[in-house]
Formats: C-alpha cells, sequence, structure tokens
C-alpha cells in the first residue's frame, strides 16, 4: 500500500479478503472482468472524463437495460425489475379480490 493511498483513505474502514477467502470481492471483480472484456478495451480514451463516460454509457446503456443476467432468469435488470413490479401488483389485485 503506498503512502499517497494511505493518506487518502485515513479514517476509512478498509476491507480486505484474506488469503483463501476471495468471496467478498468476487462480485465486482466479476463485474470488471466484464466491462473490460466487453466494452473498455475496444476504446482509447484521451482523458478521464471520456472514459468515466463510456463506463456510464456501458453501465445504463447496455448493462443494466439489454445485457441478459442469468441471475435475472436470463433477463436484463431492467426487465426483471418491470417483470417484478407487475407480477406483485398482480398478486395484490389478486389479494384484494379475496377480501
Amino acid at each position: 500500500m503506498t503512502p499517497e493511498y494511505k493518506n487518502k483513505t485515513e479514517g476509512m474502514e478498509r476491507s480486505y479478503s484474506r488469503k483463501g477467502n476471495p468471496w467478498d470481492n468476487a462480485c465486482i471483480e466479476s463485474f470488471h472482468s466484464l466491462i473490460k472484456r466487453e466494452w473498455i478495451n475496444f476504446y482509447h480514451f484521451e482523458t478521464m472524463k471520456e472514459a468515466k463516460k463510456a463506463v456510464f454509457e456501458y453501465i445504463e446503456g447496455f448493462y443494466n437495460t439489454i445485457r441478459i443476467h442469468s441471475h435475472c432468469g436470463y433477463e436484463s435488470p431492467m426487465e426483471y425489475e418491470n417483470n417484478y413490479k407487475i407480477l406483485k401488483k398482480m398478486r395484490l389485485e389478486k389479494t384484494r379480490k379475496r377480501h
């Protein structure tokens, strides 16, 4: 750990996985690998602003809206959430009709 990093993160609670227990970062590590493979590696950024814009476009314009996810039943997160809301509303209406 560099002194600069230590200074910038002073007062923050650090979370590091122990050897043999890598699971706390597995999800974000997987996402980082994915965004590099599907998006970042196809571009050359001149500025940090360009890089941030590209990451935002990937997440909001593709990852959350179009790209299917196995944990969402092979729907995009947006489709999954919309379908969840519809089902929730239908269940609520069904419950109200019973009473």
